[in-house]
């Protein structure tokens, strides 16, 4: 199968590869530039856990194709560091086996940046669009509440 030559804005950083037209923006990320925190979960846009950010807005990067992102700035799990969500999700133990963690971060993140308002609802809508499988959503939505509280 041929490839194409394609470019991302990643991370703050240029990153020039070759993918097959068939690639997923996730296969890429994981295996081609070894940024492994978006997590193969469901593999169908279920889960969440392979979230990343493409032009400010949320994707499930295992329904995306790799060649879609051609030019594009996309923000992995490893492009956050230190943003209040983070420290928040840690100052309310919003995780368990941590396995689904980057992508409710990444979710949560933009939810954060796109909603500094954002209600009650509007956070249990958001947090919705993943799956956790070992704790409640409860600690998420505190930690949500709280990173927008400090934001204010």
């Amino acid at each position: 199968m041929e490839e194409q030559v394609i470019t991302y804005q990643i991370n703050g950083r240029e990153r020039t590869f070759h993918a097959r037209n068939a690639d997923t923006m996730l296969y890429v990320l994981r295996e081609k530039l070894g940024l492994t925190g978006a997590k193969p979960g469901c593999l169908n846009g279920d889960c969440g856990a392979c979230t990343i950010e493409v032009d400010g807005k949320v994707m499930k990067s295992c329904l995306m194709l790799a060649i879609e992102g051609h030019q594009k700035k996309i923000t992995t799990i490893e492009g956050l560091h230190q943003t209040p969500i983070q420290e928040q999700f840690i100052e309310n133990f919003a995780f368990q086996c941590g396995y689904c963690s980057p992508g409710f971060i990444m979710n949560c993140h933009a939810l954060v940046n796109q909603l500094p308002n954002a209600s009650d609802s509007d956070i249990k809508e958001w947090l919705e669009s993943n799956m956790c499988r070992c704790t409640g959503y409860k600690e998420m939505e505190e930690a949500v509440k709280a990173t927008i509280k400090k934001m204010q």
